[in-house]
């Protein structure tokens, strides 16, 4: 079994920092995606939703706790604060798509609301990515980008934890 800090440096291997955090991007639109099709073709299991939403809350969890606050020190303080705020929004939009669920919503009413959710991550990710990610690469320390390498192979985010701007 490998330890954290060797499977820290096994992904920094792999990949940068940027590089990580963009592919959980793509896993977690995906399983948005596979749900809404999944639904048209009759297969209410929200097992994939369920997946890709805990994957964005963990996902904004270390984001919040891991790589803001160095950039933000770093002077990334409007983008920064630009990042924050979408998360509660995306944040607030999970709740209400996990109501609709909750509720029995009918399918065109959940697939419009994960519609509505994929299209908030791709205006947020079209501006992290380009702008925030590369950062991560270029401004944390060592220690620092090792922490978060180690969260994102094996970190998991503390029960009830709410990112900062939800409502």
């Amino acid at each position: 079994m490998m330890g954290g800090e060797a499977k820290a440096r096994k992904t920094m291997q792999a990949g940068s920092l940027a590089q990580a955090l963009e592919r959980e991007h793509r896993e977690i639109d995906g399983g948005i995606e596979e749900y809404t099709k999944a639904l048209s073709e009759g297969d209410a299991d929200p097992a994939p939703l369920v997946r890709a939403t805990n994957g964005l809350r963990r996902h904004i969890y270390l984001e919040e706790e891991f790589l803001f606050p160095p950039l933000k020190a770093n002077g990334l303080v409007m983008p920064i604060f630009v990042m924050l705020r979408e998360h509660g929004e995306l944040w607030d939009a999970m709740d209400a798509l996990g109501a609709l669920l909750a509720s029995g919503a009918d399918a065109a009413t959940v697939q419009n609301a994960c519609r509505e959710l994929l299209a908030q991550l791709d205006s947020h990710n079209s501006k992290e990515e380009p702008i925030i990610y590369p950062q991560a690469d270029a401004v944390l320390d060592p220690d620092a980008a090792a922490r978060l390498h180690e969260f994102l192979d094996e970190g998991r985010m503390p029960e009830g934890w709410r990112c900062e701007k939800a409502a």
